[in-house]
């Protein structure tokens, strides 16, 4: 696929997922106010161009607005579940600090993350076995190259116990 567009690196998977901020699951919606000209919206502005994409790769739960030119100064607002509101002040600060800022206050910590990721590892080990719900498989006989199941496909009369114990007595 071709390269194309203005800044296409931001649009690569690994771009994307570069990206750090994971935001709680509280947070439902993002809006952004900037201005496309003057010096006190150029973080805001950079921060719309270069980090915005990776924050909606890692959130897709979250709706993100852009307003340009609706406001003298620049700021976030967070919109949570409990119908709360966060305003986020980014006026004169560059793009790294207001993601280190966001991160801090409405982002998931590295241990609840690292927490989060253990328990998807557990749920997809291909050694456990239950309800549908919380494990892959049902059935050991789901795994290519195991016994099938008895209530589809008969065993085979060896491997009955009941014709193993007519054999026994026959000898």
């Amino acid at each position: 696929m071709p390269m194309k567009g203005r800044f296409p690196v931001r649009r690569t998977l690994q771009y994307l997922s570069q990206g750090d901020v994971v935001f709680k699951s509280s947070v439902k919606v993002m809006t952004v106010n900037y201005n496309t000209a003057g010096e006190l919206s150029e973080g805001a502005r950079k921060f719309v161009f270069f980090n915005i994409p990776q924050i909606q790769y890692k959130n897709p739960w979250v709706q993100i607005m852009l307003f340009r030119n609706m406001t003298p100064s620049p700021f976030l607002r967070f919109y949570l579940d409990s119908g709360e509101q966060v305003v986020v002040d980014v006026e004169d600060k560059t793009n790294k600090e207001i993601t280190e800022h966001i991160k801090k206050i409405l982002g998931k910590s590295k241990e609840m993350l690292e927490k989060e990721e253990r328990e998807r590892k557990k749920l997809s080990h291909p050694a456990t076995f239950g309800p549908k719900k919380y494990h892959l498989r049902e059935c050991m006989c789901e795994i290519e190259g195991q016994v099938p199941c008895p209530a589809f496909v008969p065993l085979p009369k060896e491997m009955r116990g009941k014709y193993k114990g007519a054999m026994k007595n026959e000898a």
